[in-house]
């Protein structure tokens, strides 16, 4: 059994004051004009999985404005043994909880369940954005294929702020110190140990040079992810005058980026058009779909927005072949019924419309 949302429900989350969605396709089309509410829908399923969503919105954010009670979502998802209830919310206070088959769970937990991937247009720009913008990328990759990464990631992110809050307030208390750079030694080396088993592990499942492009990648910086947490933790402890003079921790895996290139070109991704970028960041998902499929035996959720407007038809249809392929539940948003020609008869085909009382699905 592939994992797969069967059922959705939203109550009062963005322009949905209310939607009860059954899923009976591997692959779900949503057509409307912008702003009817699609990447809503997208955006609540990207909230089954830890973290802040497809948009990286914050919890009070997903609250419908006209209704001001807070907001919840459900889904129904088969799994790999038995179905589970996901459930999460916040109330006017705007703090998000969950819950898994009506149990309280923590929101980290969701990743043990719902493996998830997606692409966004505010992905366009990965490759020549700052490099907190690839980390994230890669983070969310990483993410997939390791449930416990976000628990790292927040762990290593809270020791090293509270590091450089003592170190700016002029605070030499050397074991309050050391026990901190302990803990980002221990969490910062798991952190970039789990980057690099997710990037070689989707470089080597990516597919033959074809429609969509191979891509070489690697972890650029100087933090070596081979380190020992002794090793990083004796490094923290040396550089405490120059990191209280920069008012932050200057070596760590916040500080490393990951470099992409188009292979059979030999160019950097950044230096690439604009379809050329997009396809090689198809080409990542789809790899990371394989990798994730070989090493739990089941292919993630993909949320696809906007996805098809930027290929013509050939590479319309080899994505719509390789999504098939990988046997994965795709969410996929568009403008135009024309662009999922293509996927005719396999496909559940939802219009969006905006109405008087929100955003409304039919089909």
């Amino acid at each position: 059994m592939s994992l797969a949302v069967r059922h959705l429900k939203l109550v009062a989350f963005r322009s949905y004051a209310r939607l009860d969605l059954d899923v009976n396709a591997p692959m779900i089309a949503l057509t409307g004009p912008n702003g009817a509410g699609k990447t809503n829908i997208l955006e609540a399923v990207s909230l089954l999985a830890p973290g802040r969503g497809l948009r990286r919105a914050s919890p009070a954010d997903f609250a419908r404005k006209q209704q001001g009670i807070g907001w919840a979502l459900s889904a129904l998802l088969d799994t790999q043994t038995d179905p589970v209830m996901l459930w999460t919310g916040a109330g006017e206070d705007g703090r998000r909880s969950a819950k898994q088959d009506g149990k309280a769970a923590p929101v980290l937990s969701l990743g043990r369940v719902a493996r998830l991937l997606w692409l966004t247009p505010a992905l366009d720009r990965v490759f020549v954005e700052g490099p907190g913008e690839r980390r994230r990328f890669l983070d969310r990759m990483t993410l997939s294929l390791l449930p416990d990464h976000a628990e790292t990631a927040t762990r290593y992110d809270r020791a090293m702020r509270e590091r450089n809050r003592l170190l700016k307030d002029g605070h030499d208390d050397p074991r309050w110190l050391s026990a901190l750079e302990t803990q980002m030694g221990e969490y910062g080396v798991a952190l970039a140990g789990g980057r690099a088993h997710a990037l070689d592990a989707l470089l080597s499942a990516q597919a033959d040079e074809g429609v969509f492009p191979r891509a070489e990648a690697g972890i650029v910086g100087e933090f070596d992810p081979a380190m020992t947490p002794e090793a990083f933790a004796r490094l923290l402890h040396d550089a405490r005058h120059r990191d209280a003079q920069a008012g932050r921790a200057l070596t760590g895996p916040h500080r490393n980026d990951l470099a992409v290139r188009y292979a059979s070109k030999d160019t950097p991704a950044a230096e690439c058009s604009t379809g050329e970028q997009k396809a090689l960041l198809v080409s990542l998902i789809l790899a990371n779909a394989r990798a994730l499929h070989g090493e739990t035996g089941v292919a993630p959720i993909l949320l696809l927005d906007e996805i098809a407007a930027h290929f013509d038809a050939e590479r319309r249809v080899a994505l719509f072949s390789e999504i098939a392929a990988l046997g994965a539940q795709a969410w996929m948003t568009g403008t135009e019924p024309g662009l999922f020609e293509a996927m005719e008869g396999t496909a559940q085909r939802l219009v969006v419309r905006e109405g008087e009382t929100g955003s409304a699905v039919e089909g």
